[in-house]
């Protein structure tokens, strides 16, 4: 028999660490995942306006990111340019770590245990973490760390918010998917960050910004589009 597992004996008075309090452990995780789904998902007569609200949060404010993406290089300056480049690899990282957790630890969505109600169509993924909150997240915290980008990094943290609500009242995602996408969307962008002298600015000067000009010559030229 596998020895149990013991707390570190620097604390005082700690108490042996055994599989049955991992399991304790797992079922209050569970438990609270599920006290908060159930107080957040929508209730089956639900106001059809609320939940038409809801699906326009969970699907269509995400969109805002690859418009922000598209603005933010064709017509932003150096300043902008460099900060959306990073948030954009920053974003790529979070979610091929997500696709790895998923494929690694797959958690179900709520549909698929089943609990709760479910209002809009979603095919049986892996739910854990939010790939949504993932994106908006990932891109707000990365745009925070630039002082030129800093205010429009707050507005997408702001915008997570009624997504991640959004997702878990139509019955999508369980509370602890958002939770998961929060804490891997601020460690990549930290990451990320703590790598761009190394690695953004060079690809941005020797490849992204030279691959812009080949591509977007014409319209440079006639001013349509920023250098």
């Amino acid at each position: 028999m596998t020895a149990p597992l013991t707390a570190s004996p620097a604390i005082a008075g700690s108490v042996p660490f055994t599989s049955k309090k991992l399991r304790d452990i797992k079922f209050m995780e569970t438990t609270l995942n599920l006290t908060l789904f159930a107080q957040l998902n929508a209730a089956p007569g639900s106001d059809p306006r609320l939940l038409l609200l809801a699906e326009v949060f969970a699907v269509y404010l995400i969109w805002l990111v690859p418009a922000l993406l598209v603005i933010g290089w064709l017509r932003g300056s150096d300043r902008l340019k460099r900060p959306v480049l990073e948030a954009f690899i920053a974003t790529l990282l979070a979610l091929a770590a997500s696709w790895l957790v998923g494929y690694a630890w797959p958690s179900p969505r709520p549909f698929m245990v089943p609990v709760g109600q479910t209002f809009m169509e979603h095919a049986p993924t892996a739910a854990f973490p939010s790939n949504h909150a993932t994106i908006i997240l990932t891109m707000g915290f990365s745009l925070v760390l630039h002082a030129g980008t800093r205010r429009i990094g707050r507005y997408l943290l702001l915008l997570a918010v009624p997504v991640a609500w959004a997702r878990v009242f139509l019955g999508v995602h369980f509370p602890q998917d958002m939770l998961g996408a929060l804490l891997l969307a601020a460690v990549m962008a930290v990451l990320v960050g703590a790598s761009r002298n190394w690695l953004i600015l060079p690809f941005y000067h020797h490849v992204a910004r030279r691959l812009y000009h080949f591509l977007f010559a014409p319209l440079i030229s006639r001013g349509w589009v920023e250098r």
